[in-house]
């Protein structure tokens, strides 16, 4: 495995862990920015970012079966990312993460 892989798999990991986990592993990587541990940064942002935004007006639907397609479908992206975090490989969330990587790229 590539040393900077392994130097930026903590933040990365750790990106994964709620908002606040974000938020931390942002802070942590900002002074010495690691492409492993900024990669994943992006993705867990713009996936946590996704769930808020998106998972308010969903919850207005009357159908559980939308809501739970909803949170399954996050809880999928989330274990993917979080797997490949684990893994030490820059597994792109499939469908949004490439949107993730252009819209957050200078993090």
């Amino acid at each position: 495995m590539d040393n900077t892989v392994e130097q930026g798999k903590t933040n990365a990991i750790i990106s994964y862990l709620t908002i606040i986990g974000a938020i931390i592993a942002m802070i942590q990587n900002s002074e010495k920015k690691n492409p492993f541990a900024s990669f994943h940064i992006r993705q867990a942002l713009g996936l946590e970012l996704a769930f808020f935004a998106l998972g308010y007006p969903i919850g207005y639907f009357d159908s559980w079966a939308i809501s739970m397609g909803f949170y399954i479908f996050f809880f999928i992206l989330w274990i993917f990312g979080f797997i490949s975090a684990l893994q030490g490989q820059y597994g792109l969330l499939p469908i949004i993460g490439p949107l993730f990587q252009k819209l957050f790229k200078n993090l």
